[in-house]
C-alpha cells in the first residue's frame, strides 16, 4: 500500500507531488479555497497524486515550506508576470476565454468592464481621466453608477469637469464601435496597469502566512529562511507585527508596557499615530500621566517622520520581548487563538 512507505528523497518529488504535500500540510479549509480556482482535470491529478503520495517525512516538509517561502519572497520568481501567463493559457485555450480569465485578473472585481469601475477609487479614476478627451469621460461617466460618477466629477478640475458635463448634456446613445474603443482603451491603458501597481508585495504575504504558522513551525523555517536569504527573512519579520497591532493588547498588556517603556519615545511614536492608537494607551494611563504624555507631545514641535517610526519600532521591538516572556498577551485579531 502507497501509506505503508515513507517518502525521505526530496529530490524525487515532482511538481504535483509538492503541490499535493503542501495542500495537505495546509489543512482542508485552506486546501479546499485553492481547489476552488483548480478546474476539473487539475483537481483530479492533484487528487490522484494525493491518494498515492504515502507518507512523508518531516524533512521533506521542512525543505520543501523553506523552498516556498524562498521562492515566494524573491522577486519575480515565483509569481511571474501577466504576459508569461497570457501566453501560458493561450497554448491550451482559445483567445476569447484567454481574454476573459486575463480581464478577471487584471482588473478589480467585477463581470464587466464598467462593473469593475465601479470597484476603483474616485481618485485614482479621476487621476487617470483628467487626461482623457471630454467626450471619453463622459462615455466613462455614463456608463458607471451616478454616485461613483458624481465623486468622480468633483475631482475634476472645474473648467475641464464643466467641458464632460456640457457633452454628457448633448449625448444621446453611444455608438457600440465607440464603446468598444473605449473599453479596449480602459483595459489595456488604465486596468492593467492599475492592477500592476495594486500587486502584493511578496514578502508582506509571505509576513502574514507566516503570522498564522505556529511558534514552533515559525521559529523553525524562519531560522532556515536566514540561512538561505537574510534579507527577505529581515523583511518579513519587520513585516509580521506592527505598531497598529499594539491594539491586539488588552488593557492589562498596555499598563505593563507602559510601565516599561521609554516614555519620551511613547511621546515620539504615538506624535503621528491614528487617534485610535493615541486613545488606546491614554485610556490605560492616570489622568496626570496622560496630561504629562500629551504635553510632551504637544511641545516637541515638527519631528522627523524616521524618528517617530524608529520610535513605533523600538515599541513593537519590546512588546514582543514582553510576549515572549510571558508577561503580555498579543490577541489574534478576529480570532480566539491566542498568540504568545
Amino acid at each position: 500500500m502507497a501509506g505503508g512507505r515513507v517518502r525521505e528523497d526530496y529530490r524525487s518529488l515532482t511538481g504535483p507531488e509538492k503541490a499535493a504535500v503542501l495542500l495537505l500540510a495546509v489543512g482542508e479549509e485552506q486546501a479546499l479555497k485553492v481547489f476552488s480556482h483548480m478546474d476539473d482535470e487539475e483537481i483530479k491529478e492533484i487528487s490522484q497524486v494525493m491518494a498515492n503520495l504515502g507518507t512523508v517525512s518531516s524533512a521533506i516538509m521542512e525543505k520543501l515550506f523553506v523552498e516556498f517561502a524562498d521562492q515566494l519572497s524573491s522577486t519575480g520568481s515565483l509569481v511571474g508576470t501577466y504576459e508569461s501567463t497570457e501566453r501560458l493559457l493561450s497554448r491550451v485555450l482559445g483567445k476569447d476565454k484567454v481574454g476573459t480569465i486575463m480581464e478577471e485578473i487584471r482588473g478589480p472585481a467585477g463581470r464587466t468592464m464598467w462593473d469593475k469601475l465601479g470597484n476603483v477609487n474616485e481618485e485614482v479614476l479621476a487621476n487617470y481621466l483628467k487626461n482623457e478627451y471630454p467626450q471619453t469621460v463622459a462615455v466613462v461617466l455614463s456608463k458607471i453608477k451616478t454616485d461613483h460618477a458624481s465623486r468622480v466629477l468633483g475631482l475634476l478640475p472645474e473648467t475641464f469637469a464643466m467641458e464632460v458635463i456640457m457633452r454628457m448634456l448633448r449625448m444621446e446613445a453611444v455608438q457600440k464601435d465607440v464603446l468598444d474603443d473605449v473599453e479596449r482603451t480602459l483595459r489595456t491603458e488604465f486596468m492593467s496597469n492599475l492592477a500592476r501597481t495594486a500587486r502584493r508585495d511578496a514578502h508582506e504575504l509571505m509576513a502574514e502566512i507566516f503570522n498564522n504558522l505556529d511558534r514552533n513551525a515559525e521559529n523553525r523555517l524562519m531560522a532556515a529562511l536566514e540561512e538561505r536569504n537574510r534579507d527577505s527573512a529581515e523583511k518579513i519579520k519587520a513585516l509580521m507585527f506592527t505598531f497598529e497591532d499594539l491594539q491586539k493588547i488588552d488593557p492589562s498588556g498596555i499598563q505593563t508596557l507602559l510601565r516599561q517603556v521609554d516614555k519620551a519615545k511613547l511621546a515620539l511614536a504615538l506624535k503621528a499615530a491614528p487617534d485610535s492608537m493615541k486613545d488606546l494607551f491614554f485610556s490605560n494611563m492616570s489622568e496626570r500621566a496622560a496630561k504629562i504624555l500629551k504635553e510632551d507631545m504637544e511641545s516637541m514641535g515638527p519631528v522627523r517622520l524616521r524618528e517617530v517610526e524608529e520610535s513605533q519600532a523600538y515599541m513593537v521591538g519590546l512588546a514582543k520581548e514582553l510576549a515572549a516572556k510571558g508577561e503580555i498577551v498579543i490577541a489574534e485579531g478576529g480570532k480566539d487563538e491566542l498568540v504568545y
